[in-house]
């Protein structure tokens, strides 16, 4: 049975290209696909094999970089997450471009039964840390929208919105805790006295809390091709554009604006002709390969990757 576990640590790296090539080569010979970033700051990863593979790479990732904590989840019902299996080193595990961020300082971590008593409290500013086109399809109650279409617009945000002497207590949450390690950070550092973060994010909280004790809304994003989970952490009901990587309802397909592969409502008006032709002749060879029985590499790159 194959899964899907990801992962993520902050910890000085200070040879990560020494790393790479061990990585990249275990993930080959034990069927793995997915990717691993590496970093100074950390490492961080999705990938998807058998049970057994992975186990296999639980313990080589600990070898390397010590305990941390792995979440696994199912694969929809086409068993397929990536096409191939990729380790790069990247100036950061999770983009933000902030320097100087120490990140043994961040939010308190609380559990789902805490985030409940956040959400209800008036007196704290809950943000939801995400992309606007994960947010369209899902968040808390109560949650703050930054409107970002990358998490590096995050910073300025905050330095736009948040005044520490009016938000005492802001409380924040990203899809599986990754992006709220960075966000917390920036938040304390800005001078916010009481700064909280969902442990484990999203994906967690679904986890971990009944159905009706949930404050959660909608499905959640998700950076691989289940496109969004629903409350059951199973495969929920969106599909995804390439053109724009939007996530797409059932209704959103029927509309005049989506043609597959190509645009849907809302990218529809800011594609110019040439990408239309760009992406028409892509789907073409993603039809062609999927007549020979191959995967097409690069369908499922999503904008923004991480959790």
């Amino acid at each position: 049975m194959r899964r899907v576990l990801a992962f993520y640590k902050f910890i000085p790296v200070t040879e990560p290209e020494a790393r790479v090539e061990e990585l990249q080569q275990l993930g080959e010979q034990l069927g793995v696909v997915g990717t691993i970033l590496l970093a100074q700051e950390g490492v961080n990863g999705t990938i998807v094999a058998e049970i057994d593979s992975l186990d296999a790479m639980v313990r080589a990732l600990e070898q390397a970089f010590g305990a941390m904590t792995f979440k696994w989840s199912d694969l929809d019902q086409s068993g397929i997450g990536f096409h191939r299996f990729k380790v790069r080193i990247k100036p950061e595990i999770v983009s933000f471009g902030v320097a100087g961020l120490d990140l043994q300082k961040t939010g308190e971590h609380v559990d789902g039964a805490r985030w409940n008593e956040l959400l209800a409290d008036p007196e704290v500013l809950v943000i939801d840390t995400r992309n606007h086109y994960e947010i369209d399809i899902g968040t808390f109650d109560n949650a703050v929208s930054p409107d970002t279409d990358n998490f590096r617009e995050f910073p300025q945000w905050v330095e736009d919105n948040i005044d520490p002497a009016k938000q005492r207590k802001v409380a924040m949450f990203c899809t599986g805790g990754i992006r709220c390690e960075k966000a917390s950070a920036l938040v304390a550092q800005h001078g916010v006295e009481e700064v909280y973060q969902l442990n484990g994010g999203i994906l967690q909280y679904l986890e971990d809390t009944p159905l009706e004790q949930s404050r959660w809304q909608g499905e959640c994003f998700v950076f691989d091709q289940r496109v969004s989970v629903n409350h059951d952490l199973e495969q929920g009901q969106y599909r995804q554009c390439y053109a724009c990587r939007h996530p797409l309802s059932k209704d959103d397909m029927q509309a005049p604006e989506f043609e597959h592969g190509v645009s849907c409502p809302f990218c529809h008006s800011s594609v110019t002709d040439v990408r239309r032709q760009q992406f028409r002749e892509r789907q073409r060879q993603v039809r062609l390969a999927a007549a020979r029985g191959e995967a097409h590499i690069g369908v499922t790159q999503s904008k923004d990757k991480g959790s």
